[in-house]
C-alpha cells in the first residue's frame, strides 16, 4: 500500500476524516518513525510549497494526538514534539541538540509507583532521560 493510502486508512481507522490538510500533515509525520515539533512540520510543508496555516498544523496535531495517531511528548515546559510511534516507549532527549530518540519499553523497568490518589489509576508511565553532549 502506498503512503497516501496508508495515511488515509490510519486516519479513518482512528475516527479522523482525511481532509486534504490532514493528509498533507499525516503524510509528512507518518511516513516513518519520527519526532517533529509543529514548527518543524510547518517549515517542511512550506518548503514543499504548501500554503497551510500555522493554526491548521497545530489543530491537526492536537487532533492526531487526541485520536491516538501521534503522541505529544513534552520535552521541556516550552516545547512539544509529536511522535509518530504511538506504542508505549521512552525517550532520550538531548538538550543541546533538541534530538529525541526512542528507548524501547522493555529497556526500562519501573518497579514501583507511589500510592496513587484515591479514585485514580495509572494510565501510562513515560520516562524521558535528558542528556547533554560531553564538554
Amino acid at each position: 500500500m502506498d503512503l497516501k493510502a496508508t495515511v488515509e486508512a490510519r486516519l479513518r481507522d482512528n475516527g479522523v476524516k482525511p481532509t486534504p490538510q490532514r493528509m498533507e500533515i499525516g503524510m509528512l509525520l507518518l511516513a516513518s518513525p519520527t519526532h517533529m515539533s509543529a514548527d518543524q512540520i510547518l517549515g517542511d510543508l512550506r518548503e514543499r510549497g504548501s500554503r497551510i496555516s500555522k493554526a491548521t498544523v497545530y489543530n491537526t496535531l492536537n487532533l492526531f494526538s487526541r485520536h491516538g495517531i501521534a503522541r505529544e511528548v513534552a520535552v521541556d515546559p516550552s516545547r512539544l514534539v509529536y511522535d509518530s510511534t504511538t506504542e508505549p516507549h521512552h525517550h532520550f532527549y538531548n538538550i543541546d541538540t533538541g534530538e529525541l530518540t526512542d528507548i524501547g519499553q522493555s529497556e526500562i523497568e519501573v518497579r514501583h509507583l507511589p500510592e496513587l490518589p484515591p479514585g485514580t489509576e495509572a494510565q501510562e508511565v513515560e520516562v524521558i532521560v535528558r542528556l547533554r553532549n560531553k564538554r
